[in-house]
């Protein structure tokens, strides 16, 4: 299993950007999919997860009506799409297949003026 995420940068406060897991190794269309998020001194954390079929999706309080997690099971990948972007949203994220308990490497996400 292989999750490769990208998209991260810096952003300004109340600016967008989308994130990308590219995955392989296992049959992605039947699993669902999570994305995390580790702030600097934090503990790791759940961010949204999807189903297999995209059909549902679960958010943190705290990422509600900005973030939006999508997937293409043609292309094996996940997305997150990230509005109105605040300080507090800077972390590294990583997409996770729960199934196998397997990470990327994580991409640098830094909402800052």
């Amino acid at each position: 299993v292989q999750l490769v995420e990208s998209g991260g940068g810096l952003v300004q406060p109340g600016g967008s950007l989308r994130l990308s897991c590219a995955a392989s190794g296992f049959t992605f269309s039947f699993y669902g999919m999570d994305w995390y998020r580790q702030a600097p001194g934090k503990e790791r954390e759940l961010v949204v997860g999807i189903s297999s079929t995209g059909g549902s999706a679960e958010y943190a309080d705290s990422v509600k009506g900005r973030f939006t997690i999508s997937r293409d099971n043609a292309k094996n990948t996940v997305y997150l799409q990230m509005n109105s972007l605040k300080p507090e949203d800077t972390a590294v994220y990583y997409c996770n297949a729960p199934s196998f308990g397997s990470w990327g490497q994580g991409t640098q996400v830094t909402v800052s003026s």
